[in-house]
């Protein structure tokens, strides 16, 4: 009996350990897994922000363009006489009239 007794208390230990066991290698792997999920949103910011300042240094650019654009456009509509007029503007010889 005391073979038996002895038996089902080491039966009943390994469980215990075996338990215990499962348990802090759970706790290692959530802390595992905690880590690279703060790593990953670490590394998203990062990104998102220079997508961020990308998709701005693109828009200016853009913008630039645009008004290159609409600028010729107008030098273009003008008459030759309003061009010199905007040229002696542009350059400091207008006169005060």
């Amino acid at each position: 009996m005391d073979k038996l007794n002895e038996s089902l208390k080491n039966i009943l230990l390994a469980g215990v350990g075996a338990a215990a066991i499962v348990a802090e290698k759970a706790s290692d792997a959530a802390d595992v897994l905690v880590k690279k999920g703060q790593e990953t949103v670490n590394t998203g910011k990062e990104l998102n922000q220079e997508l961020k300042h990308k998709a701005d240094e693109v828009h200016a650019e853009k913008e630039k363009e645009e008004k290159k654009k609409d600028y010729k456009e107008f030098v273009s509509s003008l008459s030759p006489e309003e061009k010199e007029e905007l040229l002696k503007e542009l350059s400091g010889d207008s006169k005060a009239e």
